[in-house]
Formats: structure tokens, sequence, C-alpha cells
């Protein structure tokens, strides 16, 4: 089996040396490169052919966050995974809202760490309970909320859209609901009709953001 090739994109050295001290003491992943901001990371990008990205949104030159979009001008299928802090909340919906599969806090552990990329390498996004639970209090209350907007969410959907914030796969929905995956792909349609969206990495971010899902703390 081939391994998880890896691009690191950060502006700081400790957390480059970090990740790929990480990477390299697991057998299933090889980090293919690195890069200091997103202007770089472009270039890589296309050179390397990388099967996951680690983008850190805050860099000179080019942010993460131009960069992202730069790839999805470019129909990038690579997954991309936010690397982020507390006090980058907006920036974080944006970078989910352009089709980010995740997001780590930089003192995240190994296994969230891992357990995020392996996630993003199958296509399906993990959104860490910390950094959910950081952005839903940067909310507006439950009473401020539109609720004629959240009446529209059925109970059905809501399920759902707990259990992508939870990072649970089409086929893990399938089996609680017990329902088909057709059934759940279904649902997913109606979801991204009703929030306007078009991946759910942006039905999670929009979900958290509107007071639809509540974070248990």
């Amino acid at each position: 089996m081939s391994k998880i090739k890896i691009l690191i994109v950060d502006d700081h050295l400790v957390v480059r040396e970090g990740l790929k001290l990480i990477f390299e003491t697991e057998d299933n992943y090889e980090v293919a490169g690195e890069a200091e901001n997103g202007e770089k990371a472009l270039m890589l990008v296309e050179d390397l052919k990388p099967d996951v990205i680690l983008m850190d949104l805050s860099m000179p030159k080019m942010s993460g966050l131009e960069a992202i979009k730069i790839l999805n001008e470019r129909n990038n299928t690579i997954p991309v995974i936010i690397l982020t802090t507390y006090n980058e909340d907006n920036l974080i919906k944006q970078g989910l809202s352009l089709g980010a599969k995740g997001y780590l806090l930089k003192d995240s552990t190994r296994e969230e760490l891992i357990r995020t990329v392996e996630a993003a390498f199958r296509g399906e996004i993990l959104l860490q309970s910390e950094v959910t639970k950081a952005l839903f209090n940067t909310q507006k209350k439950v009473n401020q909320i539109d609720q004629s907007f959240n009446s529209e969410i059925t109970e059905r959907e809501l399920f759902i859209l707990q259990a992508i914030v939870r990072g649970c796969t089409s086929k893990e929905i399938a089996f609680d609901m017990g329902v088909s995956e057709r059934t759940v792909k279904a649902h997913l349609t109606n979801i991204y009709s009703k929030l306007n969206v078009e991946s759910r990495s942006e039905a999670a971010a929009v979900a958290i953001e509107r007071g639809i899902i509540h974070i248990n703390r």
C-alpha cells in the first residue's frame, strides 16, 4: 500500500517541523513537501500532487484562504485541512465554505491529527469538537436566530447535520437512522438546498453559525 502524501503549509518553522516529525514516525504517511505561504504551496501542489494539504490561514505573501480559493478555481480535488487557532473563527468559516474537509488546532494531539487526515483522505469531513465549541460561542444566542429559517430543517435533517459535525460518514449515518446511504444522500441534497451550500463542510459551518446545531459544553 502506497503512503499518504502530505503537504504542510505554515509560516512557522516550528509548526512545520513538529508536524513533519509526527508523520515521519507513522508508517502510512510521507511528508511530500512543506511551504511557508500560500504562493509556494500552489507551486508545490502542481509539482508534488499530494494526497492531503494541511493549510494554515494567516501567512505572509498569500494567506491560506487565498490559496484555497485559487485551488478551487483550478478545480482542485485534493482535500484541504485548515490549521488554526481560536482567534481565527471568521476565517475558519470562510475556509469551510470553500470546502475544507476539517480544521485542527495547532496543539491537537497526534491521534486527532491522524484521525482528521485519514477522514480527509477518504473524502470525509471531521470537525474537532473543541473548535466547534469555540465557533458556537461567537454566534448569536438561539433566541436571536431567525426561527423561520430553522423551522425549514426537519428532524431527520437536523440529526444528519449533527452527525456531520461529529464527523460521521454517510454509511454510519445510514446505519444509525436505519435507512440506506442513498436516502441519507437525498437528505443531504435537501440540506444543501435549504442552507444554500454545496458541501458537508459548508453545511456544518452554516449550521453552527446560525445556531441550528447546539454544541454541548
